[in-house]
């Protein structure tokens, strides 16, 4: 396995437990209970699920102030504006599969919170594409609410960055200390159920060495879920996407490192081939004959005159790698990202826990001086 890793990325194994600054104590976690996946009650598809339950009884009498159109097709501006709208019905309609939705999304997670890899847990972030919504930020924040009465100290949050850019910008903790030195962006891919993003992202190292003022330079969003292709199109596809940043990024003069950053859903083995969970992705991505690492350095084998190396990771820990220069106050937080599914990861900080060693060892030393 370790040759096979040295030729999927060259500078790393993939998925691994432990990066510089944090221990992924977990992540991909898939808690069920008698009707199933327990993410699956705090997903996207769970609450336009809720809101049509809602409707339904409405739609009999004709008295459905959110209209004709079936829930799974009201697009989230339509939600938001109908929170604030003149309509108070359609408002109280929303309002109320929020709070269904919250109830679910709290309970899911007192769920992981009650399992050893969660225990202590001081914050959890939310992303996912639900995030990016007033209606996801009112339901977060009830859920925070509810675990809070319920006796859980712990707060959660929507994540900092655009829930549309968190997973690429997570990619800059996958990379090696050595690009920020050298590169000032690294080209990042977020792949998702429904969704296929890559993007070059500028470091702004020198500007904040923690990768706080991280931004995505330029991105481009394919929605595979429309097209159903074979998964070597996607893989194509893809490849297509990246070569058309790579020539961008040149006629920028952007110092673009030779490096690919992927965030991916499922359990990622560390020879860069996918275990398990990536079930909605286009094709067989869990074969043993597919490494989606080794397919991109064979597509794009050089980046700027240089090798490229790639590291991949669950697309989860991504999203909460993101938020990691926020997360310097707590030592234990987590993520969860609502989208097709419900994506988790937690992690324990080092840094923190390194600084407290020193400072007991320069202690001990002092009292042995003295």
């Amino acid at each position: 396995m370790a040759e096979d890793t040295l030729t999927t990325s060259g500078i790393g194994k993939h998925g691994v437990p432990r990066l510089p600054s944090v221990d992924i104590d977990s992540y991909n976690v898939e808690l069920k209970d008698d009707d199933g996946f327990l993410g699956d009650r705090a997903s996207k598809g769970a609450f336009r699920k809720i809101l049509d339950g809602l409707r339904k009884p409405l739609k009999k009498n004709g008295d459905d102030p959110l209209g004709e159109t079936p829930s799974d097709k009201i697009a989230k501006g339509s939600l938001d504006e109908a929170l604030v709208g003149d309509d108070i019905e359609a408002a109280a309609l929303v309002h109320g599969a929020i709070e269904e939705f919250a109830q679910e999304l709290a309970y899911v997670t007192g769920r992981f919170l009650k399992t050893k890899a969660w225990a202590d847990t001081e914050c959890i972030v939310v992303g996912g594409g639900f995030r990016k919504s007033r209606v996801g930020e009112i339901a977060i924040a009830r859920a925070d609410l509810i675990l809070k009465s319920d006796g859980h100290k712990i707060h959660l949050i929507p994540i900092r960055f655009d829930p549309d850019e968190a997973g690429l910008i997570g990619c800059l903790h996958l990379a090696p200390s050595w690009i920020f030195e050298a590169f000032d962006s690294i080209l990042a891919v977020d792949i998702g159920g429904t969704n296929i993003r890559c993007g070059v992202v500028e470091t702004r190292w020198k500007k904040a060495s923690d990768l706080s003022k991280a931004t995505v330079w330029k991105s481009e969003l394919w929605r595979h879920a429309n097209d159903e292709p074979t998964r070597e199109g996607a893989v194509k596809k893809l490849v297509k996407m990246l070569k058309g940043l790579i020539s961008e990024a040149e006629k920028a003069n952007m110092r673009l490192a030779p490096f690919i950053g992927i965030s991916c859903p499922g359990v990622i083995d560390e020879d860069g081939s996918i275990e398990k969970g990536a079930q909605n992705l286009p094709g067989n991505w869990e074969s043993s004959k597919f490494n989606l690492p080794a397919s991109l350095i064979e597509s794009i084998p050089e980046i700027g005159g240089h090798d490229t190396t790639v590291l991949m990771h669950n697309d989860g820990v991504a999203q909460g790698l993101s938020e990691m220069p926020s997360m310097q106050e707590v030592s234990r937080w987590g993520v969860l990202t609502i989208g097709t599914g419900l994506g988790n990861a937690r992690f324990t900080n080092r840094k923190k826990e390194r600084k407290s060693d020193e400072k007991n060892g320069k202690d001990k030393d002092k009292k042995g001086k003295d």
